[in-house]
């Protein structure tokens, strides 16, 4: 008798090679300053959503609307403006079909960079051929923090202390654990970063990637946001020496050396690698793996040390394999423990070249595209370099690093 004909493969049967992800190219609109006199001050947060996702379609005439399988849009305040399953809404709005569905994602700071990271998952797997992912925060509207209701067992229960929820207490906490960290050393970082950023800004690294939005007051009427609003060109040692400590008497973070409250927004177009070559998409970075890992959150700026460390070691790679970071300067003293943990001088050219969010602002969930976006271009410009990290500290206690290719390599030198 006949042996019986074995089952068909399941799903789960079947061998699925992982596909490569890359990062076609990054848009961000200008940052401004949060508050009443900002120049996003009565501009909605989704509006500048559909700005960026609009700019990217119309950067990439070769990348038929349809086409793209899905929109992840991260906001770390879900709420007004930035609720409504913010991916979709601003998918519909932005005028792609209706058939092009989008969710929302919320990892504070990391949001943008986790909604790149789990569309590429997507990407990777097979789900999706084209993505638009990116973030966008609306500090002047939301402040961080606002509507929550933190659970009181992560103070009864001493599960978190009191200042971890305090984003400048734990920086201050950072200082502590590392005391050869002090405030002249941060000062001197964020007096680079500024005058970095300013010759970026005057050598035309920064503004390509920029889209001018529109904006309307009461008292100033409409107007056109084109360039940054946060930086503080031509800042001093001296200049910082004056401001105040708000988060711990004669304490040693001040709005000098930490990125202050902003409005912005960012995305970015995610592809298989085959179908970016298919559409006549260009290639700006490859995808070679990411980590994010929790830490102590009252040191959450540590954070990006083990994430660096454990996506180095699932890719294989060591940390001077790295020929380009981007960090994102939540405080000084955060990048500075990461710096001084990896041997790296603080002022390193592989470091921030075009300055960082000291300079240019930090609109939370938006931040990680932007990274994203300044090492991507600074990949079209080293051919030498292979490999680049963006990295940052997340809000209760975690860290967030992204490993990236140049595909423009020449196999020169590492």
């Amino acid at each position: 008798m006949a042996a019986p004909a074995a089952p068909a493969p399941s799903g789960h049967d079947v061998a699925r090679g992982v596909r490569n992800v890359v990062f076609v190219e990054g848009v961000r609109t200008p940052f401004g300053k949060a508050g009443p006199k900002g120049i996003f001050a009565e501009t909605r947060a989704d509006d500048l959503v559909v700005k960026v996702i609009r700019e990217l379609l119309r950067r990439h005439p070769e990348l038929p609307p349809e086409r793209v399988d899905e929109v992840a849009i991260a906001a770390t305040t879900q709420i007004g403006d930035q609720g409504l399953t913010l991916g979709r809404t601003a998918a519909l709005l932005a005028g792609l079909p209706k058939s092009v569905p989008g969710y929302s994602v919320d990892r504070m700071c990391a949001g943008a960079m986790t909604a790149v990271t789990t569309a590429a998952g997507g990407i990777a797997f097979g789900a999706y051929d084209v993505v638009i992912a990116g973030g966008v925060e609306h500090m002047g509207r939301h402040p961080m923090g606002e509507g929550v209701d933190p659970n009181p067992r992560f103070i009864s229960d001493r599960i978190v202390d009191t200042s971890a929820l305090v984003m400048g207490q734990t920086a201050e906490n950072l200082h502590d654990r590392y005391p050869e960290i002090t405030k002249d050393r941060t000062d001197a970082y964020a007096v680079a970063s500024q005058a970095k950023y300013a010759e970026a800004v005057a050598a035309g690294k920064i503004g390509p990637e920029l889209v001018p939005v529109a904006t309307r007051s009461a008292d100033k009427g409409w107007g056109l946001a084109t360039a940054d609003e946060p930086p503080r060109p031509g800042t001093s040692l001296e200049d910082l020496g004056k401001l105040k400590t708000p988060f711990r008497p004669h304490g040693r973070i001040t709005a000098g050396n930490a990125a202050g409250l902003n409005d912005g927004a960012t995305g970015c177009i995610l592809a298989e690698e085959e179908t970016a070559r298919e559409l006549g998409l260009p290639i700006g970075m490859r995808l070679v793996g990411y980590s994010f890992l929790g830490v102590e959150p009252e040191v959450m700026g540590i954070g990006p040390v083990p994430a660096t460390e454990k996506a180095l070691k699932r890719a294989g790679l060591t940390i001077d394999d790295i020929g380009l970071f981007e960090i994102n300067e939540a405080f000084a003293v955060q990048v500075l423990a990461f710096l001084d943990h990896f041997d790296i001088k603080q002022d390193d050219p592989r470091v921030n070249q075009w300055g960082g969010a000291i300079a240019t602002g930090h609109p939370l969930a938006s931040s990680g595209v932007r990274l994203m976006t300044q090492l991507s271009r600074q990949f079209a410009e080293r051919p030498d370099v292979r490999y680049g990290i963006t990295t940052m500290c997340i809000g209760i206690g975690m860290g967030g690093t992204v490993i990236w290719e140049n595909p423009l390599w020449t196999g020169e030198t590492k």
